[in-house]
């Protein structure tokens, strides 16, 4: 079936019908991680709503190409990218080790929690180490254009003067005398003409590690550059689809419009998305609140804000029950009552090859695969879908419970649509260790428990049923015998 998507974008503040530039073709590029220390469960939010993205544009049969790079170098300490010292070099000094031994650390580990989560790999990873030659001649144009200029060896785009031809803070909807007038001034920023003039290229003091020759002497590129230069290289001065999360819209892609339209006469994306926040029992997550914690943590329970320990898919499917654009708040009571839905959902899911089918059918499921679509084709809005997919399990359940028939037509379409959505898009997978003995073990179990009741001996019977159910196994009696389900 035909299907019309829309997509919430950041750059018009609506929802808008997505239409590719070059169809069937799709550029997808998505700020990736700074590789200093271990990936947040914020960032990992992030690259579970761009892979449910990247996985429904792939379902409809798109051609995506989706480049996610890693900042390995020019991300600096200050809120804007481009004060203090270098996040990676500062941490290569404390730890005794080489820059390079900390991105490779960093990157595997986040290649690690990105499998974990069943996270799909982009077509192209790139790093900003790796196109240093890219981003000069991008520097290069913005120059020959006239909006940068250097400073004792250092080349800051003039945003005022920018702005004179351009709309700088399109994408945050603000003026740019509202931003002048809550930007600080920073210490050690006297080079620069105007307070909201940032870093292209910066002149690396002698102590610095990570630095490159260039015309204008020896340095390392500001951190908002890596990502114009590198989405031009691989997918064109314009493309469909720039994401990241929100905090990134007011600074980082706002600087990155800057400098391609700069260069190129374009806004790169024509699509906009943003990813919202993570809070803690309503708090924002952070370290100094001392209520941010790991995914390692997350999965073991190894904080003192947690309960116990949650499973990497129930971390996800908890993520997908939110929206992308929403604010996802953390909370024991929430997380439980995740595992509880994971586990319901996927216990289904585990039925549906062994329905029986029937000559007719009371259930039919072409218009609840419309409403998933429709959910999807709605921003991506996975919440929808999943309560369907509770629709969904709740047949599964009503006909492997023989209290509802279906026919060979319409149990083929549900058996489509829950390997479709559950797995294809949602990305969501059994944690249930394989064992091919375990039925044959619970249906020994059964048959012990029926020849206990036809001896009327309904002590042994009853202490089989709640002994099952006490790990995780309901027994279900009916006029066609007794069928096993996982709780």
């Amino acid at each position: 079936m035909e299907q019309n998507l829309f997509v919430y974008n950041t750059l018009t503040r609506k929802k808008e019908k997505f239409e590719p530039l070059h169809a069937p073709h799709v550029g997808m590029y998505v700020c990736g991680p700074t590789v200093y220390s271990d990936v947040h469960l914020g960032n990992c939010r992030t690259y579970i709503s761009f892979d449910l993205i990247f996985r429904y544009l792939t379902h409809l049969g798109y051609k995506v190409r989706y480049v996610r790079n890693v900042t390995d170098a020019g991300h600096l300490e200050g809120d804007g990218g481009d004060q203090g010292e270098d996040k990676i070099s500062k941490k290569a000094k404390l730890a005794h080790l080489e820059p390079m031994e900390i991105v490779q650390k960093y990157t595997v580990g986040f290649h690690d929690v990105m499998n974990v989560f069943n996270i799909l790999p982009p077509s192209i990873e790139p790093t900003a180490t790796g196109h240093i030659i890219e981003q000069i001649e991008m520097v290069k144009a913005i120059m020959d254009k006239g909006y940068a200029y250097e400073v004792n060896g250092s080349i800051y785009f003039d945003v005022e003067k920018y702005n004179k031809t351009q709309d700088y803070g399109i994408l945050n909807g603000r003026n740019l005398e509202d931003l002048l007038n809550n930007t600080r001034t920073l210490g050690g920023q006297e080079e620069k003409h105007g307070k909201l003039d940032f870093a292209l290229w910066i002149k690396a003091k002698p102590e610095h590690l990570m630095k490159w020759p260039s015309p204008w002497g020896v340095g390392f590129p500001g951190w908002h550059l890596e990502c114009s230069a590198m989405s031009n290289k691989y997918l064109g001065e314009q493309f469909d689809i720039h994401g990241g999360g929100i905090d990134l819209a007011p600074t980082h892609h706002t600087n990155e419009i800057a400098q391609n339209v700069a260069a190129c006469g374009k806004n790169p994306a024509n699509y906009w998305l943003h990813t919202n926040m993570l809070t803690v029992n309503g708090q924002k997550m952070s370290k100094s609140l001392g209520n941010s914690f790991l995914p390692h943590e997350l999965f073991s329970g190894e904080n003192s804000i947690l309960k116990k320990g949650y499973s990497p898919m129930t971390v996800r499917f908890f993520m997908l029950q939110a929206n992308y654009r929403s604010t996802l708040d953390f909370g024991n009571d929430a997380m439980e009552a995740s595992e509880k839905g994971f586990k319901r959902l996927m216990n289904a899911f585990s039925l549906v090859d062994g329905l029986k089918v029937s000559a007719i059918t009371e259930v039919e499921i072409q218009p609840l695969l419309e409403r998933c679509y429709a959910a999807m084709n709605d921003d991506f809005n996975s919440p929808v879908l999943i309560a369907e997919l509770f629709e969904a399990s709740r047949i599964i359940n009503s006909v492997h419970d023989g209290k509802l028939k279906i026919d060979a037509a319409n149990l083929q379409m549900l058996k489509n649509l829950m390997n479709t959505f559950v797995l294809d898009i949602l990305g969501l997978k059994s944690e249930q260790a394989a064992n091919d003995d375990l039925p044959k073990v619970l249906n020994l179990v059964v048959t012990l428990r029926n020849e206990a009741k036809a001896n009327h001996d309904y002590a042994t019977s009853d202490k089989i049923r709640n002994g099952l159910q006490q790990i995780g196994f309901q027994l279900n009696d009916s006029k066609e015998g007794t069928n096993w389900s996982k709780i």
